[in-house]
C-alpha cells in the first residue's frame, strides 16, 4: 500500500460514500483531512453532480464542519468548459439543458446559453428540465451540432422515495429522438482528472483518485493513470474489487486509513 502511494501529492476526492454519506459527515473524515494538511498533501472535491454550483458544494461541506474553498472544488461542469475550449474553441453559444446556477457558470466564463443558434448542445443534470428545451435540443443534435453530455450518470443517489432522472437518462431519451450519442465527460472519462492534474501542474501518478465506486472512481483512476483508491464506505464491497481486473491499487474500510498511511509517510 506505501508502495502505490509513495509518489502521490495531491488526492481527488469523490463525495458522497467517500468523506460523508447523505447529510451526514464521516466521523473519521476531518481528521483525514488534517492528515492531508500535515503532510503537504492537496486535495479535490470531485463531483459529477452539475445540478449545484460550486458555491452550493461549498455551503454544503462548511455546514458540515469542512472548511473548503471554491478552488477545491472540481465537476463535470468543469470537464465540460475545458472541453470546449480546447476541442471546440469556436463554440461560444451553447443550447444548454441546466440548471439555472450550471447556467450561471457557463455565462460567467463567456458562454452564451442560444437555443436559437447554437453552436453546440450541453446536457447536464437537469432539475428544471421542461419539454420546449428538450425538444429544441433534440431539433439541434438531430442537425448534427456538437452534442455533449457533462457525466454519464442515469439517476443521482437519494435517501428520499423517488428516483433522481439525471443527465444520462435525458441524454438516453435525446439518443432514442435523434439516432446520436453524445460526447460524455465527467467521471469515468479521464479528462475530467487531466483537467485537475494540469491546474495544478502535477504529473498523473503524482495523483491519487480515492471514492467508493468501481465503475466510476477507481475506472477514472485506472483510464487516466493515477493511483486508484477505493473505500468500503459507500457502495462497493471488498468482494467487489477483488472481482475487478485489474483491482484498485489500494483497498481501505475508509479515509481515515488513508489519512493514517499519509502520517506515517515521510515528507519529500
Amino acid at each position: 500500500m506505501i508502495e502505490a502511494l509513495a509518489s502521490v501529492r495531491h488526492v481527488v476526492l469523490d463525495m458522497d460514500g467517500t468523506i460523508y454519506k447523505g447529510s451526514t459527515l464521516f466521523p473519521w473524515t476531518l481528521e483525514f483531512l488534517e492528515d492531508l494538511r500535515h503532510a503537504g498533501i492537496g486535495h479535490t472535491f470531485l463531483t459529477n453532480n452539475t445540478s449545484h454550483s460550486k458555491s452550493d458544494y461549498v455551503e454544503r461541506l462548511r455546514a458540515m464542519g469542512i472548511p473548503a474553498n471554491e478552488g477545491e472544488i472540481y465537476t463535470a461542469a468543469d470537464a465540460t468548459l475545458d472541453y470546449l475550449r480546447r476541442r471546440l474553441p469556436g463554440a461560444r453559444r451553447i443550447a444548454l439543458l441546466g440548471t439555472p446556477s450550471l447556467r450561471g457558470q457557463f455565462e460567467g466564463e463567456g458562454f452564451a446559453v442560444d437555443f436559437d443558434a447554437p453552436d453546440a448542445v450541453v446536457v447536464g443534470f437537469d432539475t428544471t428540465l421542461d419539454y420546449a428545451r428538450l425538444c429544441r435540443a433534440a431539433w439541434w443534435i438531430s442537425r448534427g451540432l456538437p452534442y455533449i453530455a457533462t457525466h454519464p450518470d442515469l439517476v443521482c443517489p437519494t435517501d428520499e422515495p423517488t428516483v433522481l432522472v439525471d443527465c444520462g437518462a435525458i441524454c438516453a431519451a435525446l439518443n432514442a429522438a435523434t439516432g446520436r450519442t453524445p460526447v460524455v465527460l465527467g467521471k469515468p472519462d479521464p479528462a475530467i482528472l487531466q483537467g485537475i492534474a494540469r491546474k495544478h501542474g502535477l504529473a498523473m501518478d503524482a495523483i491519487a483518485m480515492v471514492g467508493d465506486r468501481l465503475y466510476t472512481d477507481v475506472v477514472l483512476a485506472q483510464r487516466a493513470g493515477a493511483v486508484s483508491v477505493l473505500v468500503l464506505s459507500g457502495e462497493a464491497t471488498r468482494k467487489d474489487a477483488t472481482a475487478l481486473s485489474p483491482p484498485p491499487d489500494v483497498v481501505l474500510s475508509h479515509v481515515g486509513e488513508l489519512g493514517g498511511t499519509f502520517r506515517r509517510k515521510p515528507l519529500p
